[in-house]
């Protein structure tokens, strides 16, 4: 499946059925957040806003969310059929993480169809929403691919963060030295004394804030990354204003820098986290200084209602369930812990939860499996409470997850484990204020928790249980299953 941009991508939804045209007219300011939550609740299609308030005329008039709010609609992203296992869908994600197809740089693009610089930049001429009312204003990056590039490597990032618009041509962001890839990069070009250049792509192939939004390698190019997924390099284009590139086909890209001065920088949220809930009061936060936009004709916004609800799973949390499950299993893999069976992350944690299905091989092999997730980077944000059950347990099912931590768990045996004061994340509403505090600690400090639902092997074989550790279920006999399903109809039950 090669690339494809956003408008191939509406295309291919609508052809599918999971693309809505909303043709009434909806205001920006909180109703369209409040519409699309609504979507979200009912697992409804894609959205496509095209008579919003105030931009019925103007440099932009659509706006585009909810594009991977659901599995299947990721599934099609990738080039699989909407059901597709999670297996199966993870494991590409495993294989497809570790190859690289470098981009090509081409001369020029539809995303250089329009350039504004100086005077005439203003983002306030797209429909950028306040997608929740307690927000602090109107977040234009939400989904976007954000570049930035290594002064000392070249190598670039591209990663998805939230920035607000300030000013008509200034944007306060959540940029933290440091912390994610762009945050290392800014420590380096204040080291340097230099303000960090900028490229902020709005609506693309969806494969961009599929990858932007994990934790590739430290040093790997995203690009290089989706070249390998699509199978084919990425064409870019060179930015007009700063040392980047972006793609050819995207629909705006926003170029600009960011100071390291206190004195430039602007009050940013709060926000709609990922988490469900609000973020910090409005803070004082690295701001970028715009310097050019480009876009095609009739540019298309794209954007993302953040924060996952109950029933109600944003876009981040669905794209997140898959990657974060592949990158854990990745982790294990290169640990060399065997008997891994599958890797699942329900969306309405965003890999906070993680469930670690095994063929148990030995009685320890849980309290390993936490120590590898615990110990890598990529534990950030998330893996703070890791489930590891049996064979016999659909990791995607909470039904058959708690009937293993009701009747298997036995804390006081090492079935609950406790890593106390250990690298975690700032945004957590769980976590005491004083432990959130990145400017004193670097980052937030977790407690992460092991549940141990595997069968003990600290118990003997017993005859009674078949010789083995654990007192059977009270499941039928195979053969007497085997019986039944063939009888079936002639019980006079075929319609149940």
């Amino acid at each position: 499946m090669g690339f494809m941009d956003l408008r191939q991508w509406l295309r291919l939804l609508e052809k599918e059925g999971e693309l809505r045209r909303i043709g009434a007219e909806v205001h920006w300011d909180r109703e369209l957040g409040a519409i699309a939550r609504r979507v979200l609740e009912k697992k409804g299609p894609a959205l496509l806003f095209e008579n919003v308030a105030g931009y019925k005329t103007g440099r932009c008039t659509k706006l585009f969310t909810g594009g991977l709010g659901d599995r299947r609609r990721l599934a099609l992203a990738l080039g699989f059929p909407r059901d597709v296992s999670n297996a199966e869908l993870v494991q590409h994600v495993m294989t497809k993480n570790r190859d690289a197809v470098p981009p090509r740089v081409v001369k020029t693009g539809p995303v250089k169809d329009v350039i504004v610089k100086g005077a005439a930049i203003d983002q306030n001429e797209f429909p950028v929403p306040r997608w929740h009312h307690l927000e602090g204003g109107r977040y234009i990056h939400t989904f976007s691919g954000i570049v930035t590039r290594d002064p000392d490597t070249r190598v670039m990032n591209v990663g998805i963060y939230r920035g607000m618009i300030g000013k008509p041509d200034t944007c306060p962001m959540l940029l933290i030295k440091g912390g994610q890839h762009w945050g290392h990069h800014f420590q380096k070009y204040s080291d340097r004394g230099e303000p960090m250049p900028v490229a902020c792509v709005i609506g693309w192939d969806p494969i961009m804030p599929f990858l932007a939004g994990s934790p590739i390698p430290t040093g790997v190019c995203e690009w290089d990354v989706m070249g390998a997924y699509r199978g084919e390099p990425a064409e870019l284009v060179k930015c007009e204003t700063v040392d980047l590139e972006v793609p050819a086909t995207a629909e705006i890209v926003i170029e600009g820098v960011i100071h390291d001065d206190p004195a430039t920088w602007e009050l940013e949220g709060p926000f709609g986290e990922y988490t469900g809930h609000l973020s910090d009061v409005p803070t004082p936060r690295p701001t970028m200084k715009v310097t050019c936009i480009t876009h095609r004709r009739d540019p298309i916004f794209r954007g993302c209602l953040e924060g996952t609800l109950p029933g109600s799973y944003s876009e981040n949390s669905v794209m997140s369930a898959v990657q974060r499950a592949g990158i854990a299993w990745n982790i294990l893999k290169t640990a060399g812990i065997p008997g891994i069976r599958d890797v699942y992350v329900h969306p309405i944690t965003n890999g906070v939860n993680i469930v670690v299905q095994i063929r148990k091989a030995y009685q320890g092999q849980p309290k390993q499996i936490a120590a590898a997730l615990w110990g890598n980077s990529a534990a950030q944000y998330r893996y703070k409470h890791v489930f590891v059950v049996d064979d016999d347990i659909d990791p995607s099912s909470y039904e058959q997850i708690d009937w293993a931590l009701a009747h298997r768990v036995n804390a006081g045996e090492g079935g609950l484990v406790v890593f106390p004061g250990i690298f975690g994340s700032p945004i957590d509403p769980s976590t005491p204020m004083e432990d959130r505090d990145v400017s004193r600690l670097g980052t937030g400090l977790w407690n992460r928790v092991l549940f141990d639902a595997t069968r003990s092997w600290k118990f003997e074989r017993r005859p009674e249980w078949g010789n083995e550790r654990f007192p059977p279920t009270v499941r039928p006999a195979a053969e007497d299953e085997t019986r039944v399903r063939e009888r079936w109809d002639e019980y006079g039950l075929g319609d149940v």
